[in-house]
């Protein structure tokens, strides 16, 4: 019954006037990010940041992840019409929905991925609403250890996510740490790292820096010479929306098993929604009877990974409401989000803030339906959309980025560390570096050091009280685990490359 109870503590806050316009803004916004290829999910929520300054912590946190699954929903949208997927998630979508759009069905296809979408998403709410309480109680056994041990935690599952090296993403997660430390001292107020500048005085701003590394920067990205995209329109009126009996048939089983996947790989961390897509779409594929099928627009190749991506865009908001831990890049501005609100994200935010948690888990069905209104009627808008050329969008993206930035502090000094950023994410980007644990080290990194310093006062400095404590030590024992898993197929390889060295 506790769950009732909670679901409608939260629709009466999801269902006041403001939250419901700024639920209408995310999805409205989400879908346009999803629909424009080049901007971004991770870049937008960057950008809209320091917008959200001014609203209530709760109606912020609702408008922000309207936009993460709207872009979902729109990323769809341009990988059936136009062969090219706003969003990583909708990836393999392009595969069978662009060759539908070619043999003139266009419509079911984005049809089925709304209906998808719309099936999953509503599945995921369930799932986070009934998972939340449970994990609730937990907190009771959080101290100032146990806090440290899962932000530590946190930033080795950032390691675990982010592509590719290792080594650079722990530089990554070290350079955010630092960052998070310029300014002063927590706690005896002393001037540090802050080279007498007196802008850095009160430290780096999160906005500054997320708008730099992921909006100028991918701004910056875009303008590439390489990067230009030739969009192969599909030509033709949409008309006939609706999906055959047939259709819906063959799709309904692919929406079950690709909700069912998206569900459970959106709480793992780097699971999210771009690998949820993809085990969808090859789980499809592999079951089928006609898998010579797939490629030439089969509709459940689009049903399968558009359920997948949306399940898991939503169920990833459960580690980070009842942990604090962020699955993904974009979560780990959401907890951006919830700091610079003064909300301390991890196992107490239930307790402490059921309106934020449950209005945004009420928030999350409201703007599903929405959803589903916004892209089937609209389809026609969405097009002309992509006619637009980038070199005509990027000039606005970069004032309106300027102007938030600027309209935080009323300060010129933090359009210009932005835009330094924004050098700075290129170039990490150019050259492999993934930004996001960057962004994790430095929304952890203080609370880090409060904790760190809080138990081991209150343990009158002995440091083996992490370990002695069960939670702590558990904690930080499958942080050790999963950094050696993380680490062995570099080592391995290094091995090997020794070994055929030394055989040569």
């Amino acid at each position: 019954m506790d769950i009732f109870a909670n679901l409608a503590h939260g629709f009466a806050v999801a269902l006041s006037p403001v939250n419901l316009g700024l639920c209408l803004i995310g999805a409205l916004v989400g879908t346009l990010v999803g629909v424009l290829p080049g901007i971004g999910t991770i870049a937008t929520v960057a950008m809209l940041l320091p917008i959200t300054f001014g609203l209530p912590p709760v109606g912020a946190l609702i408008m922000l992840a309207g936009i993460y699954y709207g872009a979902q929903y729109g990323g769809s949208t341009t990988s059936i019409l136009v062969n090219i997927p706003g969003e990583a998630g909708s990836v393999v979508t392009a595969l069978d929905g662009f060759q539908m759009a070619k043999q003139g069905r266009a419509g079911p296809a984005l049809a089925i991925a709304a209906i998808g979408s719309f099936f999953a998403g509503c599945v995921a709410t369930v799932l986070i609403a009934i998972l939340g309480a449970p994990l609730t109680k937990l907190a009771l056994a959080f101290g100032p250890a146990e806090y440290f041990s899962l932000m530590i935690l946190g930033l080795i599952f950032a390691v675990v996510l982010a592509k590719g090296s290792v080594l650079k993403a722990i530089a990554m997660i070290v350079f955010g740490v630092l960052l998070s430390m310029v300014g002063s001292d927590i706690e005896t107020g002393a001037s540090r790292m802050s080279f007498n500048i007196p802008e850095l005085a009160d430290g780096l701003g999160f906005a500054t820096v997320a708008m730099g590394v992921f909006g100028f920067a991918e701004i910056i990205r875009n303008l590439d010479p390489g990067a230009a995209m030739d969009r192969d329109l599909v030509q033709q009126k949409i008309s006939g929306l609706m999906p055959t009996k047939k259709d819906m048939k063959d799709a309904a089983p692919a929406i079950l098993r690709g909700t069912l996947l998206g569900s459970i790989l959106g709480i793992l961390p780097g699971g999210g929604a771009v690998i949820s897509s993809f085990a969808a779409y090859t789980f499809e594929k592999k079951i089928s009877k006609y898998p010579q099928r797939f490629g030439r627009g089969a509709i459940e190749g689009v049903a399968a990974p558009e359920s997948a991506n949306n399940a898991a865009a939503q169920t990833s908001f459960i580690p980070l409401l009842t942990l604090g831990i962020p699955p993904n890049a974009v979560m780990a501005l959401m907890v951006g989000a919830m700091t610079i609100h003064g909300i301390v994200p991890g196992p107490q935010v239930m307790q402490k803030q059921p309106d934020l948690v449950w209005g945004m888990i009420a928030s999350m069905w409201i703007g599903n339906l929405m959803l589903l209104v916004i892209n089937l009627p609209l389809v026609g808008i969405w097009v002309r959309l992509l006619r637009v050329p980038y070199r005509l969008l990027f000039p606005s993206i970069v004032v309106f980025c300027s102007i938030g930035i600027y309209s935080v502090n009323n300060a010129p000094a933090d359009v210009i560390m932005a835009a330094a950023f924004g050098l700075v994410g290129y170039w990490l980007v150019k050259h492999d570096f993934e930004p996001a644990p960057l962004l994790l080290g430095m929304v952890l990194g203080p609370l880090m050091e409060e904790n760190l310093r809080r138990a081991l006062l209150i343990s009158r400095g002995d440091w083996t009280v992490f370990l002695t404590r069960p939670l702590s030590a558990s904690l930080l024992g499958i942080a050790a685990f999963l950094l050696v898993l993380a680490l062995l197929p570099a080592l391995r390889k290094k091995r090997d490359e020794v070994f055929v060295e030394s055989e040569s």
